[in-house]
């Protein structure tokens, strides 16, 4: 198998895997939204949910898996994988013993953290109390979340890749179960959706472990703090906690601008984050965590010119999955939230906030996705600090822009923010693995991506038209909507590999070349 293939495979073995955790996760939220609807407490649940969401993204799944997996993929290769293993043990117990204090600090402290990050709620001491209590449920959901991001990196330093993206599945299982469970009991839904986060974050974790037991790893304590390995993860995790987690950043400044603006301002940019991170985390964080070992692999080796050519691919592969999915979320904004979250106390004018908000935010889903390709190349050759540069640079963009905007645009100004700087960061960071690489081809990546957007504008054209054919402004017909819905995505579907069909698209032929091998060994 070469490694083009390899990497195509992985990608592909994530992609399902996060596929199915993500439907489930639409199934959560669309209970979410039933039973909180988008008013006060749904914006005290948001709010507490980011605390522990930024902190992991901060310091655990994103950063965690940039610095462990290139530091395990050497070891792996220079010096065998016992060698990995007991590695792994001491950046368990590392891990275990911070995230824990960490959480202590965050029950204690929730009071003060919940005044940083939503201090427009002091004025209404009903709903700062609730968020309080909302966080100090869900704050050791990053213990759990913490150790299993250790877990995930050594199971993908092994190209182990579906398990551990089947993990966020058992993520949404939790929740689920925990809201059939206690429905009836608590009277406070909010705070049985926030124990259910909980839950979630102990089933991620406890889901990996057969499999890390079953490749000769292990959970046995190791207090040996001082081992090298264990340094060097550090040096690359702890700038890579700006590097990858700039989305996260950028969300959490915009809660904290959003709590000043009229109710239900943090729910609609809840929710239309929530439908952007299907195709950002489907296809991006899936291609970025598959490529992430084999091109370690290559700058292991100093093989340059190969990881060159793995990252080009691997761009030009994910761009021709995602581009089609943000033009598709485009033109078919308003039915997908109609049929997703309109129900119950998720009313008509939250249909239409969410929907205004995803359109905005739509437009820098192709950035998302390719710094994640792009992050991931640098962290292959153990550079964490040009991923910092271009952080830094990207967080004052969006400052900047999330004041100007929400003055004109409220909080579709915020999302446009966020779009911006999404790609005012992916453009830098480009710049700079250009000038680091040398040889990356450009113009066959821009070449590539023309072709994919204009096969991609004729799809949604298509969809724009067949979504007008009927209304979608009430509730209600929910089965009748869905399957409509479903078949204006597949005609969408025929339409976009039809045009990069015909406009000679090298990574949609790919795509089918693979699929059409897949059917082949299967049915002989």
């Amino acid at each position: 198998m070469t490694e083009k293939s390899a990497i195509a495979r992985s990608a592909f073995s994530m992609t399902a895997a996060t596929s199915i955790s993500r439907i489930l996760g639409f199934a959560r939220d669309m209970l979410v939204a039933r039973f909180l609807g988008a008013g006060g407490l749904s914006d005290s649940f948001f709010v507490a949910f980011r605390v522990p969401n930024l902190l992991r993204e901060l310091f655990a799944e994103g950063s965690m898996s940039s610095g462990v997996i290139p530091v395990l993929s050497q070891y792996n290769a220079t010096k065998g994988q016992s060698a990995a293993a007991m590695l792994v043990r001491s950046a368990f117990t590392f891990i275990a013993v911070l995230s824990g204090l960490v959480c202590l600090v965050g029950i204690f402290f929730a009071p003060q953290i919940v005044n940083i990050i939503a201090p427009g709620f002091s004025a209404n001491p009903a709903k700062f109390t609730q968020t309080v209590l909302l966080t100090r449920i869900m704050v050791p959901f990053l213990f759990f979340v913490s150790i299993s991001a250790i877990v995930m990196g050594a199971l993908n330093s092994r190209k182990i890749f579906f398990v551990p993206a089947m993990a966020s599945t058992w993520f949404n299982i939790g929740i689920i179960s925990t809201i059939a469970a206690l429905y009836f009991v608590l009277a406070d839904h909010s705070m049985v959706v926030a124990i259910g986060v909980t839950v979630g974050g102990f089933f991620q974790f406890a889901s990996q472990v057969p499999t890390f037991y079953k490749n000769e790893f292990s959970l046995r304590p190791s207090f040996n703090f001082s081992h090298p390995g264990l340094k060097q993860i550090g040096l690359l995790v702890l700038p890579a906690a700006i590097g990858t987690s700039v989305s996260q950043l950028n969300i959490f400044i915009s809660t904290i601008l959003a709590s000043y603006l009229p109710t239900g301002s943090i729910t609609y940019l809840y929710y239309a984050m929530r439908l952007i991170q299907f195709p950002v985390g489907v296809f991006g964080v899936a291609m970025g965590m598959a490529v992430l070992p084999s091109l370690s692999e290559h700058a292991a080796r100093g093989d340059f010119d190969s990881l060159t050519k793995d990252f080009t691919f691997s761009l030009k592969l994910l761009f021709s999955i995602t581009i089609p999915s943000m033009i598709g979320l485009i033109s078919l904004s308003q039915p997908i939230v109609n049929v997703l979250f309109q129900h119950g106390h998720f009313d008509y004018q939250a249909m239409r906030g969410t929907t205004t908000a995803l359109l905005y935010y739509c437009t820098g889903i192709w950035a998302m996705v390719g710094v994640r390709v792009v992050a991931s190349t640098f962290y292959s050759m153990q550079d964490t600090k040009t991923p910092v540069r271009a952080a830094v640079f990207t967080l004052i963009i969006n400052i900047s822009m999330s004041v100007i905007l929400m003055e004109h645009l409220s909080f579709a100004g915020l999302a446009l923010a966020n779009a911006l700087s999404a790609s005012a960061n992916f453009l830098a960071l480009f710049y700079f693995l250009n000038k680091k690489l040398k040889h990356i081809a450009i113009r066959g990546i821009v070449w590539s991506f023309m072709k994919t957007l204009l096969s991609s504008v004729l799809m949604g054209v298509a969809g724009w038209y067949l979504v007008n054919l009927r209304q979608w402004d009430s509730s209600g017909h929910f089965l009748v909507k869905s399957l409509y819905l479903t078949l204006i995505i597949t005609v969408c579907t025929v339409v976009y590999f039809a045009a990069a069909y015909v406009l000679k698209s090298e990574e949609v032929n790919y795509i089918v070349k693979t699929f059409k091998r897949k059917i082949i060994r299967r049915t002989q």
